[in-house]
């Protein structure tokens, strides 16, 4: 139906208005992102949506597919040439509208279509779009998808088909809000700033947790897709310091913060602390494990050692799995393996039943935040932190690194610790007691300090966490050990945020 699509293509000139721009890098592991524009163009999204459609076939999935697009001033254009591709290879296309991903994902549930393509850059900068998809409900693309996917787009595979169709669905939102409030409100009163970062959760999440009974102090909720004070990303300092000031001026009880497509939640306490999603985690691990005795919490291996060494945890017979990092990798490992809960430490949370469907909900973790609290009356949020037992965590920090360089670059981290652990050689004095390799490479040392490399699933960068039980000097010394490691590599660039 198309032309191949070309990798680059001049802007302002006959070809980029009549061929797709599809560069190959924007396929990543499990979803699809480029920067509008420049790696992508409109007749590439078309393309894509026809490739799409040609994978729905090939895979024998009823050709019924929800559609929605987030809040950046180009995302509907690029939602309806994903419409139009996937029209084109027969596809029946259920349009939401203005939605958060979660609504999307729900929207299989509640609209019985089996498929979703959501038009989302998430927490990324203004600039990139991106897509994420599934056919499978809960569960998102992976690796195996996304290849196949690239191949059909980029060979010119895909197949024009009759039987496409498109509907609107009108006010699906309202399904998707009665769907969280159809619920007792809170019994304890709750005060909660809740910051949206004037990202697409600000047309959501006030009303959603005003109608369970929160006192909303709202923090950037209007909607602006300039993001005019910050990006939407509750794991970047500068959103969570926002919340930490709104929090100390209002007396709230809780910061909660959404990313730009609304799957993930950030949270800072009633003193304005900044606590770390996977801190948060263990919280609600100890609070839910009372009630689920022996339930197993998928973790990803940027998260805190604490889920396997909490002893309240261990007490209730909570068991830890620690497993990749990224959202369609914690879905799938949640639901194949029947765990309560998956948590990152991005702040993607995966409720399964009783709680949720099995995939990452913003508004999900925040309510279960809420509930959280409302079963323990009397004990604020600071407490029930300062209750876990200390370590020393540093934020997610991303050095930059090229999409085509990172995944060797991470591979020579990987072959490094390795060689040192089967020599026997020491970190500062201490063997090497554990290797996790299952994603990049995680090294903890003797005294439990540990610090974790791997490469982003959907930026030109690398991944960088580390933590310490013992002191913030030791976790110190592990940044400047694993930061030594990757400046041997040339190919690795300034850091977004840092120690």
């Amino acid at each position: 139906m198309f032309s191949l699509p070309q990798p680059a293509l001049a802007p302002n000139t006959y070809a980029y208005e009549t061929q797709p721009l599809v560069k190959p890098t924007g396929f990543r592991e499990y979803d699809a992102r480029w920067l509008f524009g420049s790696e992508i163009n409109l007749m590439g999204v078309q393309a894509l949506g026809l490739g799409l459609g040609t994978l729905i076939h090939e895979l024998g999935v009823r050709p019924d597919i929800v559609v929605g697009h987030d809040f950046r001033a180009y995302s509907a254009s690029i939602k309806h040439a994903l419409a139009n591709g996937l029209m084109a290879a027969g596809v029946r296309v259920y349009d939401i509208g203005l939605a958060l991903s979660p609504m999307a994902y729900f929207a299989q549930f509640a609209l019985d279509v089996p498929c979703v393509a959501m038009v989302t850059a998430s927490h990324n900068d203004n600039g990139w779009t991106g897509v994420k998809m599934g056919v499978n409900r809960p569960l998102t693309f992976g690796p195996d998808e996304m290849s196949r996917l690239k191949q059909i787009v980029l060979s010119g595979a895909d197949v024009a088909r009759d039987g496409g169709g498109y509907r609107y669905v009108p006010d699906f939102p309202e399904v998707y809000i009665r769907d969280l409030t159809d619920r007792p409100k809170l019994n304890t009163r709750i005060k909660a700033v809740v910051a949206c970062g004037n990202g697409t959760a600000g047309a959501f999440a006030p009303r959603i947790l005003e109608a369970l009974g929160v006192e909303v102090v709202p923090l950037d909720c209007d909607l602006d897709f300039t993001f005019p004070k910050y990006n939407p990303n509750p794991e970047d300092l500068e959103m969570l310091h926002a919340m930490r000031d709104a929090v100390l001026a209002s007396g709230a009880d809780v910061g909660l913060g959404f990313d730009g497509d609304g799957d993930r939640c950030g949270v800072v306490d009633n003193h304005g602390e900044e606590i770390f999603a996977d801190k948060v985690g263990v919280m609600l691990a100890r609070d839910l494990s009372v009630l689920h005795p022996g339930a197993t919490f998928v973790v990803d291996v940027k998260s805190t050692g604490l889920f396997m060494t909490d002893p309240v945890l261990i007490a209730n017979g909570a068991k830890a799995d620690y497993w990749k990092t990224g959202h369609s990798y914690m879905k799938r490992r949640v639901n194949e393996s029947g765990a309560l809960v998956g948590f990152e430490k991005s702040g993607h949370y995966f409720f399964n039943a009783p709680i949720g469907r099995g995939y990452d909900d913003g508004l999900v973790s925040a309510i279960a935040i809420l509930d959280m609290l409302d079963r323990n009356p009397g004990r604020s949020l600071a407490e029930l932190n300062d209750a876990l037992p200390k370590t020393w965590s540093s934020p997610t920090m991303s050095p930059h690194c090229a999409d085509e360089k990172k995944y060797g670059v991470v591979d020579a981290v990987v072959r490094h610790f390795e060689t040192m652990a089967a020599s026997g050689a020491t970190i500062d004095g201490q063997k090497i007691r554990d290797l996790v390799t299952v994603n990049g490479v995680r090294v903890t040392v003797e005294d439990g300090s540990w610090g974790l490399v791997r490469a982003s699933s959907n930026k030109p960068e690398l991944v960088v966490v580390v933590e310490s039980p013992i002191s913030e000097a030791r976790m110190r010394d592990m940044f400047r050990l694993v930061d030594g490691v990757l400046r041997a590599h040339p190919e690795v660039g300034a850091y977004n945020q840092s120690l």
